[in-house]
């Protein structure tokens, strides 16, 4: 796996790089700010972008709107983003594309090195890797407490789904079976009204969008060819 780094802590992104060297994965370019991050990605179409979310020259969002920026222009790049603290906005805006590939981790995260190490392959293979602790904090958003009628388990169903973890992790992290995971899911959506059709990234996205009390953007249908 190619990785491109963009942080401007010299030894955050030293350690960084010798954390993936150390799981096989090759890091291709270490950058300091958002420029420098959009010619590397142009240079060296990596796997996968690490990319911290202050950024010079401000250290406000450059790294967001760096990673959304990289997005549009070399297709789904998958991105790791990494945050000192939660800003739930910015997990809202990575995710309003509509595609995955997506993660959104704090940065104390990475001392834990073998969920840090699965989010990011999770996020490379198209997936989603929300921190707990945004997650956390949608849970405890919403005034009207829309979760009173779920149970214990199906509440931590909820809570790792929107991690973005699927069925076989949840069942694992759970200890239970994939079936009791599939009905803890199934009673979920029903309870708070979300499609049961939905999956991965898609499902990410709904449960979040309910957790943040805001609308839901509809699915755009794809788009088809002139009839020959």
């Amino acid at each position: 796996m190619r990785v491109v780094i963009a942080e401007d802590n010299v030894l955050l992104a030293g350690g960084l790089k010798l954390l993936l060297a150390a799981r096989g994965c090759e890091v291709v370019a270490v950058v300091g700010d958002g420029e420098a991050f959009l010619l590397a990605v142009a240079e060296h179409r990596p796997d996968i972008a690490i990319v911290d979310v202050r950024l010079p020259p401000s250290f406000r969002d450059e790294g967001i709107h760096a990673a959304l920026r990289a997005r549009r222009e070399h297709g789904p790049l998958p991105i790791l983003v990494l945050s000192q603290y939660v800003e739930r906005e910015y997990a809202g805006e990575l995710l309003a594309d509509g595609r995955g590939g997506i993660g959104y981790l704090l940065k104390d995260r990475i001392g834990r090195v073998a969920e840090f190490v699965d989010a990011l392959r999770r996020v490379a293979a198209g997936g989603t890797a929300m921190d707990p602790e945004v997650v956390a904090q949608l849970f405890a958003r919403r005034a009207d407490d829309p979760l009173a009628a779920l149970t214990a388990r199906e509440r931590e169903s909820l809570a790792l789904m929107a991690q973005g973890h699927d069925n076989a992790t949840i069942a694992e992290r759970m200890r239970i079976s994939d079936n009791a995971v599939h009905k803890h899911i199934g009673n979920v959506f029903a309870k708070l009204g979300l499609s049961p059709d939905d999956s991965g990234h898609r499902r990410v996205r709904a449960v979040l969008a309910y957790l943040d009390g805001t609308p839901r953007p509809p699915e755009q249908p794809p788009v088809r060819g002139k009839p020959r």
